[in-house]
């Protein structure tokens, strides 16, 4: 990237996650593909504003799909795109989008990578129907290929195989301005710090401040955690969050 890009480069950049499967839904299946693509997504300047699980369902992944796209620069959507009959992702994309959808050479191709054409059954062709105008995601772990159409990444929901299609997609991707963070540990309960942290998040209006109660070893305890695109604002709301809680603590030992 020039230097002239990343001047041009949007400061915030957006995106959704929508998760389809019944399997999802019942509990079945435990997802593991929320929390890494978030964190994927925030190491590279995407903010994910908005997670959304949905059935097999075509009517309800359209709706979905069509709100989310609407709404963010990206979206992501994982599961629903293997060779059983419950498998729609890629025929509700295609409806989303108003196109047809058909088996793509270029899939079938990627397929037969792996399995031999005794092998490339009816079902296994199912993962190559693909949505008219979309790019596919290459998969180095099975080789059936998610897509891409408009700003929507179609992808697998087993984890190891969305993981790889994620390091495809990544680099095409805009980004923005990274958010940064920084921790502090409060040493006090939620409760104790809740009305001067919020002042001292409404004296830092472009910081984002957050609290984050855990139990330790010694009891019951909360992490501060400050984020912000602004180094210097991130810098000068976690002197204000560590005077805080000196002053707080010291409150508390003479109690």
């Amino acid at each position: 990237m020039t230097a002239n890009d990343q001047t041009s480069a949007p400061a915030i950049v957006t995106a959704a996650i929508l998760v389809i499967g019944d399997e999802i839904l019942s509990g079945r299946t435990k997802d593991k593909n929320i929390g890494y693509i978030a964190e994927y997504l925030t190491n590279i300047g995407i903010e994910l504003r908005e997670v959304r699980i949905v059935a097999d369902v075509q009517e309800d992944i359209v709706a979905a799909l069509n709100a989310l796209r609407s709404r963010y620069g990206y979206v992501f959507t994982t599961g629903g795109i293997g060779p059983t009959h419950d498998d729609i992702t890629a025929d509700s994309v295609a409806a989303a989008f108003g196109v047809s959808i058909d088996h793509d050479p270029r899939a079938i191709a990627m397929l037969s990578e792996r399995f031999p054409p005794d092998q490339l059954n009816e079902a296994r062709l199912r993962m190559a129907r693909i949505p008219a105008g979309a790019d596919l995601i290459a998969n180095s772990v099975s080789k059936a290929p998610g897509f891409n159409i408009g700003n929507v990444y179609v992808m697998a929901g087993v984890p190891s195989i969305m993981q790889a299609m994620l390091d495809v997609v990544a680099p095409t991707l805009k980004t923005g301005v990274k958010i940064l963070s920084d921790t502090v540990r409060a040493g006090l309960r939620e409760g104790d710090i809740g009305t001067a942290l919020a002042e001292v998040a409404r004296a830092h209006p472009d910081v984002s401040i957050g609290s984050y109660p855990f139990f330790s070893e010694t009891g019951p305890d909360t992490n501060v955690v400050v984020r912000s695109r602004d180094a210097e604002k991130l810098s000068a709301a976690m002197v204000a969050v560590t005077t805080m809680l000196q002053s707080e603590r010291a409150k508390a030992e003479h109690l």
